[in-house]
């Protein structure tokens, strides 16, 4: 089950962009090394503390190795609603304040999570022996008891909390260290997937997505894909790079995508020039508005993966140059922004300091209106 609301999909998101690839598409095949001969070549090495690290296992994943008496978990479930109930207060910043009904459909899938055979046991209280049953578990009650104090006292995520966030048709782990994906990136996948629908020339291609964090974006571009399509991933953080390989050999996608630890282009030397696509959501927050964000994100979130320098775009401006560089000509890229301002400010960049070098260059909205995203094609 995919925890999300439903959201209207925007369609036709780049029905207005034309790709000016004429030079690339008369490339001959036989001047270029095969396409899996790219893909292997000069790749980056995992350091020895990428190869130390260990991604947790979600809740969802773990062993039910514990027991209970039922009438324990009534218990620990009427504390839990209980202290979710608690919340409620006046907040003078109404977005930095937890909500009752969100905690309570977060005790759920909690439930859901960690408890084997959740509905009847937790629902339904029928005859006084049922309490007495045992009750098998994939956490502790004792750290039950904790997880739930850590969401509602510290502020923690509830992602954090159960080690997973569901997100498109995936379920992907996620941990501290490890940017949470948003509903909004999703968006990207569509682009990407309305993109190679209408041009082979993009689904046979090698791929790249930078800052890929939990590999959210990899693995939904290299489902879009499909054989023989290649996507590499890169990230500087060695905590993100372990779980995006996790979550890429859940997925069973270890042929079509490519985990490499390093800073953005850095570990891109041997197919600089050779990408038919590139994808980012790098950091884009103001330095100076990152300690007024929401608990959860502030104390938690890695702030490697949220501050974008003084005005928040440091990383975006770099991608733009790196893209001028690794795409062929009539690649495509789009990049995720904070949102109208910036998305204008890099439009107006790349068409002014850098002109000549893209074409149909735009700005894309957000399930919110927001202008989110920029794409646009290499000349």
């Amino acid at each position: 089950m995919i925890r999300k609301f439903p959201s209207s999909r925007f369609t036709s998101l780049l029905s207005a962009a034309k790709p000016l690839r004429s030079f690339a598409c008369s490339s001959s095949p036989a001047r270029e090394p095969p396409l899996c001969a790219l893909f292997s070549e000069a790749k980056s090495s995992p350091t020895s503390n990428t190869l130390s690290i260990t991604p947790k296992t979600p809740l969802f994943l773990r062993t039910p190795s514990h027991a209970a008496p039922l009438s324990e978990v009534w218990k620990w479930h009427d504390w839990a609603k209980d202290l979710a109930s608690s919340v409620e207060h006046p907040s003078t910043d109404p977005d930095d304040s937890l909500d009752s009904a969100a905690l309570l459909r977060e005790l759920k899938w909690l439930i859901e999570d960690s408890i084997i055979d959740d509905h009847p046991v937790i629902h339904r209280r029928e005859t006084p022996n049922e309490g007495e049953q045992s009750v098998k578990l994939r956490a502790s009650l004792e750290e039950l008891y904790d997880l739930w104090r850590q969401r509602i006292e510290k502020r923690r995520p509830f992602q954090y909390v159960v080690g997973c966030e569901h997100w498109r048709d995936l379920v992907l782990c996620v941990e501290e260290g490890v940017l949470i994906p948003r509903p909004e990136t999703e968006l990207i996948v569509d682009m990407v997937e309305e993109l190679v629908t209408g041009d082979e020339w993009f689904k046979k291609g090698i791929w790249a997505d930078l800052g890929t964090g939990s590999g959210a974006i990899a693995i939904g571009v290299a489902k879009v894909l499909a054989s023989p399509g290649k996507v590499i991933a890169t990230d500087l953080s060695p905590v993100a790079i372990a779980v995006a390989g996790n979550n890429v050999r859940r997925y069973g996608l270890e042929g079509m995508i490519e985990v490499r630890e390093g800073s953005w282009f850095e570990p891109l030397k041997d197919v600089e020039g050779k990408l038919v696509g590139l994808v980012s959501n790098p950091p884009y927050i103001p330095s100076g508005d990152i300690e007024g964000l929401q608990a959860e994100v502030g104390r938690h979130e890695p702030k490697l993966a949220l501050d974008g320098g003084i005005d928040g775009t440091d990383c975006l401006l770099h991608l733009c140059h790196g893209a001028s560089r690794m795409l062929k000509r009539g690649g495509f890229f789009v990049f995720e922004t904070n949102g109208d301002k910036q998305s204008k400010m890099m439009v107006d960049y790349m068409s002014n300091d850098l002109k000549d070098t893209f074409s149909d260059l735009k700005m894309i909205s957000d399930f919110a209106g927001i202008h989110r995203f920029v794409t646009g094609f290499r000349l």
